[in-house]
């Protein structure tokens, strides 16, 4: 056993795992890989891939396993880590007090795309796979905000326009060509299922993709628009990053034995999906998948409550000294904050079938509070650009339209603005992680409590809030607080009226 410290996980180890460790009980070698997934990170390996697994334990291995694919330089990771260990990697659940260990089986292959795009260009075009599942982050669906379509000038889209034949780099050119070797050999084309947080994720991809095909060839653009599925869902989980104290943790778990990425999640998860695929699909309702014909009405409760309240807490927590959002979650204010938000939103937001709101605006503000993910406020922060405009101001705008009171959307806005001023209300340095903060930060300045240039960023605001006198009014008072008063004796007031 010199090299017991040394050893990594994989199929061989498995029997010899703790008793407290939940391993594969279905024969992993009877596992297929009709779902391809582009984007594999850790909220798929704690979700979609968690679903899977927990399917293949009901009924028995099947085709549905799901080869990873990365789209990026850095995605190379993820390879280097999941490939030695036979895609295999643990899962450990936690809850105040309670935590469940698993090794998850259902992943079976990986492709690192820039290192091997004709390999993964195969997979797609191969008859055996029939679901292409994808998280890719906004940023991956090149959109363009200001027109709703898609950004053909992106010097990625240019490339693979231009050059049909060589090595792709966006989703869309993967995919294009892929379906396009499908439909000359006569092959039925997968469904498209998007997984990431976007309101009509299924309907974005879709414009996307169709949009990208028809410049790339009119016939093969219908093609795809007549042919391929593109189902809306709605997906919920909170993830944080992996920590080298996890993996340690992890090591210890499993009783000596190593996982290079393993993920740590919350108990809570949801998954909605729209029932409209073209190629077949999982029993995923056995596994308590919600199927549905329509989406929406669950899309917008999740973004305009979970996701906006992340929004709220996290910039808040910041500017308090809070790191975590458990820690920030234990402050009087801010979870009162959050409630007196979701107090406004509420009644806004129409009831999905078998939802109550009012419990579910609890069950939120418990999973925020849990004390044992330690999600880091700096990796909620990193969305504020592309989310609030999706999660946040669609709702304010219909607080505008109805005339009632824009405050609390007002001082979630200033937080944001008094966030980017790079100071703590201690003096402390803050390290802004949106990808657009470079930007951001150009709008705003320590100290000023005009918000007009900032809002003046037409691809988040548009060019109607800009022009809303209570919208901007709001934001500008909560800002002129937040910077005379400090952010603590802003929550107290706020919450007084």
């Amino acid at each position: 056993m010199s090299d017991h410290q040394n050893r990594r996980l994989n199929p061989a180890l498995l029997g010899q795992l703790p008793a407290t460790v939940a391993v594969p009980r279905y024969d992993r070698s009877k596992v297929g890989q009709a779902i391809v997934h582009i984007g594999l990170g850790n909220f798929h390996r704690a979700h979609q891939a968690l679903y899977i697994d927990e399917l293949f334990h009901a009924q028995g291995a099947g085709p549905w396993g799901i080869c990873g694919v990365g789209l990026l330089p850095q995605d190379r990771a993820m390879a280097e880590a999941l490939r030695p260990q036979e895609m295999l990697y643990t899962l450990v659940e936690r809850d105040e007090g309670v935590e469940t260990v698993r090794v998850i089986g259902s992943e079976r292959g990986y492709l690192h795309a820039p290192s091997e795009p004709e390999a993964v260009i195969a997979r797609l075009a191969d008859p055996e796979t029939r679901i292409v599942s994808i998280t890719v982050t906004e940023g991956g669906y090149y959109l363009d905000h200001g027109t709703g379509e898609l950004d053909q000038n992106h010097p990625n889209l240019r490339h693979d326009l231009a050059k049909p034949n060589e090595a792709p780099i966006s989703l869309y050119g993967y995919m294009a060509e892929a379906l396009n070797r499908r439909r000359k050999a006569g092959i039925a084309p997968f469904t498209v299922l998007s997984c990431d947080n976007l309101q009509s994720n299924g309907e974005l991809a879709g414009r996307m993709l169709t949009g990208f095909a028809r410049l790339r060839d009119p016939e093969l653009g219908a093609w795809i628009a007549a042919n391929v599925a593109f189902p809306n869902c709605m997906v919920d989980r909170i993830t944080p990053v992996t920590t080298d104290a996890l993996r340690e943790q992890v090591k210890a778990l499993l009783g000596g034995v190593t996982d290079a990425w393993p993920v740590v999640a919350e108990p809570f998860k949801q998954w909605v999906v729209e029932d409209k695929f073209c190629n077949g699909r999982p029993d995923l309702a056995a596994v308590g998948v919600q199927m549905t014909p329509d989406v929406h009405p669950y899309e917008l409760m999740k973004i305009h409550l979970l996701n906006a309240g992340h929004q709220m807490l996290c910039h808040h927590g910041v500017l308090l000294g809070y790191v975590t959002a458990d820690e920030a979650m234990r402050d009087a204010d801010i979870r009162a904050l959050l409630n007196r938000y979701m107090d406004t939103v509420r009644p806004l937001i129409h009831e999905p079938p078998g939802v109550n709101l009012v419990e579910y605006q609890q069950t939120l503000l418990s999973r925020f509070a849990n004390p044992s993910v330690k999600d880091q406020l700096s990796r909620i922060a990193f969305y504020a650009s592309s989310g609030i405009p999706k999660f946040v101001l669609p709702i304010a705008r219909e607080q505008l339209k109805q005339r009632k009171p824009m405050d609390i959307f007002g001082l979630l806005i200033a937080g944001w603005i008094r966030y980017l001023g790079g100071k703590d209300d201690a003096g402390k340095a803050i390290t802004p992680t949106d990808p657009l903060k470079d930007e951001l930060q150009g709008k705003v300045r320590f100290g000023d409590t005009d918000p007009s240039v900032f809002l003046g960023l037409h691809q988040i605001f548009g060019s109607d809030l800009p022009q809303a006198e209570p919208f901007v009014s709001a934001v500008r008072e909560a800002l002129e607080s937040l910077y005379a008063k400090g952010t603590r004796a802003t929550l107290q007031n706020s919450l007084k009226g």
